[in-house]
């Protein structure tokens, strides 16, 4: 069980280090076009502290990203470091959190994609709110701009249903034009107009109150949500071993800067209440304010916000579809969910049914009235719980498998003595430990803050968990016990198959010391 595919239903590597990073960077350098309207309505005057609070446990987490995804190349990302390190449950419980957040990647991002769209409704003389109406108990119910949602999730389908080569060339044509013009207007933004008088007034005034503070900071990890898709594109990517580890830590530094440059922009330029007033599309109303170049930043950033916004909606249909495409690979999802278009080369029926849950996110959403705020109160959940099993993982792998060579390490190790006579030192990562109490404090802050996603997200993973046991039992398999794999034969067919030779001669040989000394299989 659990043995590598074969190459007629195997995923193909067509993925660049160009576009390995554009996938990361369309699903978090995006982020932040969604996450500062709705941070600041929160975090008020302290909206830069919570970005920068957000930022330093997204940092860790990008460390313990790039660590694993290089060392396990393996569509699924942090569903199957969960697996390999804590079992079948808890690999299904991590890739069900991790589910429920790319859905609401693709409904949220599709939502905010249009909004940015929508700014330019008013100079065709089109007033977006007068589409919204009341549909028997749900009011403010706007029409037009769900259907403009609903366009562009199956616009999305159809892509990535083509085939990921097609999709991540947007991405990387996109997304080049889009971070040309987030360096424009922040050196503009800050030249010519930023005052920081205007945000130290604010953050001294108007800093808000614990509550908000911690609701507003978990808000913001929504800007930092997505280094999942480097990992779970890294089965498509060329040389993954060497790409991911720089894909990674260039994302990580890219998206940090950006997300705190905006928040203490927009801080300097506007109050806080006119970004909150602008949730769908806060980073053309501060391009506005710019003199010298506002009358053009701002529609440019309107049409920039909402492409990057778009393709990081494209990025959660990709995420989704290897997620559970990892998923029934493993037995943890039924095979049906494998299925590889012969042609495409795509997990065909993943993209469709998780994009179609997507779909039933958006138009609850729309029903609630306020479609941004009750997506971005789900989102956070999902991360945030599957990063903490991650982090697990991690220092459980350390132990578990120290044979698996890791082109990059999380830095700040402490070293071990190993597991029996002559076995290797193992390196326990601290930041690690660092990381899961940050991830942690984040998730706590959501089930005292999120009043809809701390009873929807559990219940998202109960459902699934029930899901699971069913199918385990008509399958005839343990439903709470791991299934007998053969993770060294995974690791050697995952080398082999990403040409990465010599890390597969570095594993062969830790594998014959262990051999020599009587150890047993990983």
């Amino acid at each position: 069980m659990g043995q590598p595919e074969e190459a007629g239903n195997a995923l193909r590597r067509d993925v660049t280090v160009w576009g390995s990073f554009m996938w990361g960077y369309a699903d978090v350098g995006a982020d932040i076009y969604t996450a500062l309207g709705l941070v600041a309505g929160a975090a008020m005057g302290a909206t830069p502290v919570a970005f920068a609070v957000a930022g330093i446990v997204y940092l860790l987490v990008g460390l313990a990203y790039t660590e694993l995804a290089s060392s396990y190349p393996v569509a699924g990302g942090g569903q199957y470091f969960t697996l390999r390190g804590l079992g079948d449950v808890w690999g299904f419980v991590c890739g069900s959190a991790l589910l429920l957040d790319y859905t609401i990647d693709i409904s949220l991002f599709a939502v905010s994609s249009s909004g940015y769209f929508n700014f330019f409704l008013p100079a065709l003389g089109v007033n977006i709110q007068s589409f919204a109406v009341n549909i028997g108990p749900f009011v403010g119910v706007n029409v037009l701009w769900l259907i403009e949602t609903l366009l562009i999730i199956m616009f999305l389908v159809a892509i990535n249903y083509v085939g990921i080569k097609i999709s991540s060339r947007i991405n990387e044509v996109l997304g080049a034009i889009a971070i040309i013009g987030q360096v424009v207007i922040v050196i503009f933004g800050f030249v010519f107009a930023w005052d920081p008088n205007q945000m130290l007034l604010q953050m001294r005034l108007q800093f808000p109150d614990m509550h908000n503070f911690m609701y507003g900071s978990s808000l913001a990890i929504i800007s930092f949500v997505g280094l999942e898709s480097i990992s779970q594109v890294s089965q498509e990517t060329r040389r993954p071993a060497t790409i991911v580890p720089r894909t990674s830590i260039s994302l990580v530094l890219n998206v940090l800067i950006f997300a705190l440059a905006f928040s203490v922009l927009g801080m300097g330029l506007l109050p806080w209440q006119v970004l909150g007033a602008h949730a769908g599309d806060p980073i053309a109303i501060v391009a506005q304010k710019i003199p010298i170049i506002g009358a053009i930043a701002a529609p440019m950033t309107a049409l920039i916000g909402g492409v990057i916004v778009l393709i990081s909606s494209n990025s959660g249909v990709m995420s989704a579809s290897r997620l559970t495409y990892s998923m029934s690979t493993f037995q943890l999802l039924p095979e049906w969910f494998s299925a590889v278009h012969p042609r495409y080369h795509t997990p065909y029926r993943t993209i469709v049914v998780f994009s179609g849950v997507a779909v039933v996110q958006a138009i609850l959403a729309f029903l609630s009235g306020g479609a941004m705020n009750t997506l971005a109160n789900m989102y956070a959940f999902g991360a945030t719980f599957g990063y903490l099993l991650v982090f697990i993982s991690l220092i459980v792998l350390r132990f578990k498998d120290p044979f698996t060579p890791r082109p990059y390490r999380m830095p700040l190790n402490v070293s071990l003595k190993g597991q029996g006579d002559g076995a290797p030192r193992i390196a326990f990562p601290v930041l690690a430990v660092i990381g899961f109490l940050g991830v942690g404090t984040i998730l706590f802050e959501v089930i005292l803050t999120h009043a809809i996603g701390r009873i929807a997200g559990p219940a998202w993973v109960l459902m699934m968990l029930l899901f699971y046991y069913i199918y385990r039992r008509k399958a005839g398999l343990p439903p709470w016990r791991a299934l007998p794999r053969d993770w060294e034969a995974q690791q050697r067919h995952t080398l082999r198959e990403a040409e990465e030779f010599e890390l597969l001669a570095e594993y062969e040989q830790a594998l014959a010391d262990k051999a020599a000394r009587g150890g047993q299989s990983t």
